[in-house]
């Protein structure tokens, strides 16, 4: 479409983002300043950060709840920094459109200062990435990132722009107007494939062939918002349905079918349940070793039957996988068609059921534990029980993700989880991109004192923006997750092992003070579920400061014999 009058790079980059449903963006300085002061007449919030890495993760989070690309920005000395910041959400499957500055080609390959190539450092953590030359170039290529990242398997797309700060593509001109495709406008994914009928007959009748089926869904079904379709599938089927952590919460976790998250942060029974199977049906959830548990749950020789909607992931680690390429959602609509209402024998969903519910009565007493330092399994049941209908929480890796996707319940119906795909101090920043997208939500993150200390000055960005989340440490002053290997691996050797995973004692509470901020610092189990209630009323971030043991286990995730 051409435009009456040309207009600046700046003024399209920003026409362009605010057509699109753009509503934030996160931001280090100095780099597209002209846009963002545009970005401002058009109602766009500008949310500045303290790194690039910290605003990577804003817009991941962002992404996860908008449905649509967060969108962050790096001068060309912050580019490495940025790239870093986009693993998270090159590994969970996030639509992230990420810009920086480069300086011209003129001053490449010269020792200009600050100046490395960008190329190599983006090439693995990005779908598509590409220089802008020229302000012209602008609309063709901001197309093509929007479609790169929203399709087949979302991930993130990087525009290199002329200039240090981006001022050459700025100051450029465009003879387009701005397009917002309307199918990038209804949220994740675009386009909704589905299997041929033959296809979806041959799956049908692979799975009415099989007696002891399990499901194991990821972030794909997630987004695609499949949840029931998948109980409808799973019931016509007699089916347990486990989850890849992208995947918890997509159907209610106290749902008799429900079995946890599978892999290597599993709960117990939950591996136990799918190595059972005999045909393993994986929906949206890619075949990789946090979810298989390296491969081993199910054994590789597995019969699999495998929905994606990017075809090169059908049969990617198992080859005995009966692959249809489509929408998780569309094509678990078709398929639940084609299975019509059989008659199942239902003994491994009673028998996956009764697993289940030994262990949750197992665990009560952890839930319920008053001991003092605090066991993080009580922090999981306070959560459950303070989180709204419609709450968003988000957990950092490691015993974070473990305890929070083993033991916090969702209601699979406006509940959201989302959870680091590996970055430790990932949770935070991404909890206030979370919040950014839906500012009527209630937010909680779950982090621990290591992940927190790595993004702690977003403190100060969730006092100045207003961005109000409720930030619960799990505080044990230590690396918990490593600390009893590391002291069975420094056995009776000279050293003070604490050097190697333990912190100094800090009240994270007295922390939020000095950011203008309200903590609350929990010592006493009883004063978690007020402590809670309490931080949820605000309209500003609260940090909750829980005092835990750091001797504490999270479940550990079962193997079979002789693994």
């Amino acid at each position: 479409m051409t435009q009456q009058e040309p207009v600046t790079g700046a003024e399209y980059l920003a026409r362009s983002l605010a057509a699109n449903g753009t509503s934030h963006v996160f931001f280090i300085d100095a780099v597209l300043r002209r846009t963002l002061i545009e970005l401002g007449t058009l109602g766009v919030q500008r949310v500045l950060g303290h790194s690039e890495k910290a605003v990577a993760y804003m817009a991941d989070g962002y992404a996860r709840i908008a449905g649509k690309p967060g969108v962050c920005f790096a001068q060309s000395v912050g580019a490495a920094n940025l790239a870093s910041g986009l693993q998270d959400a090159y590994l969970g499957r996030v639509p992230v459109i990420a810009m920086t500055g480069q300086k011209q080609p003129s001053m490449q390959h010269r020792n200009a200062y600050q100046e490395i190539p960008h190329q190599p450092m983006f090439s693995s953590v990005t779908k598509f990435s590409a220089r802008v030359d020229a302000a012209s170039d602008l609309p063709r290529l901001m197309r093509q990132a929007w479609r790169e990242s929203m399709t087949g398997t979302p991930r993130p797309a990087h525009l290199d722009l002329n200039g240090l700060q981006a001022e050459v593509i700025e100051a450029g001109m465009v003879n387009e107007a701005p397009v917002a495709d309307p199918a990038f406008q209804l949220g994740m994914p675009p386009h909704r494939p589905t299997p041929s009928d033959d296809d979806i007959q041959r799956a049908a009748t692979a799975l009415l062939a099989s007696k002891r089926i399990c499901i194991v869904a990821g972030e794909g079904a997630a987004a695609s918002q499949a949840g029931a379709e998948l109980l409808a599938v799973a019931e016509a089927l007699a089916a347990p349905i486990a989850t890849s952590l992208g995947g918890r919460g997509v159907v209610p976790t106290r749902h008799r079918l429900s079995v946890g998250c599978a892999g290597n942060y599993a709960a117990p029974p939950t591996n136990q349940i799918v190595h059972e199977a005999e045909l393993v049906f994986f929906i949206g959830c890619d075949t990789g070793d946090q979810t298989t548990h390296t491969w081993r749950i199910p054994a590789i020789d597995t019969p699999c039957v495998q929905i994606d909607i990017d075809p090169t992931e059908l049969g990617r680690s198992y080859p005995n996988t009966l692959g249809l390429m489509g929408d998780p959602k569309a094509t678990l609509a078709k398929l639940a068609v084609a299975l019509g209402s059989p008659k199942r024998d239902t003994a491994f969903a009673d028998r996956a059921a009764g697993i289940m519910a030994a262990w949750r009565a197992e665990r009560a007493s952890w839930l319920a534990s008053d001991k003092n330092p605090i066991w993080p399994d009580r922090i999981c049941a306070e959560i459950t029980a303070a989180l709204p209908r419609d709450g968003i929480l988000v957990a950092d890796t490691g015993y974070s993700s473990i305890w929070t996707s083993s033991l916090v319940e969702l209601n699979g119906a406006g509940q959201t989880y989302l959870r680091a795909a590996g970055s430790l101090g990932w949770s935070f920043p991404a909890a206030l991109g979370a919040k950014c997208a839906a500012p009527h939500r209630k937010v909680i993150c779950w982090t621990g004192d290591g992940a927190i200390y790595y993004h702690l000055t977003e403190l100060e960005t969730a006092k100045r923006r207003g961005i109000a989340v409720v930030l619960v440490v799990n505080n044990n002053s230590g690396f918990g997750q490593g600390w009893p290997n590391i002291q069975r691996q420094q056995g009776n050797k000279p050293g003070d092992v604490r050097e190697l995973v333990r912190f100094g004692p800090t009240n994270f509470a007295d922390v939020a003070g000095v950011f203008g901020l309200r903590g609350i610092r929990v010592e006493d189990p009883s004063q978690l579920g007020p402590a809670l209630r309490d931080a949820m009323a605000s309209d500003e971030t609260v940090v909750v400061d829980v005092a835990t043991d750091i001797d504490c286990r999270a479940p550990e995730p079962w193997l079979p014999e002789g693994s």
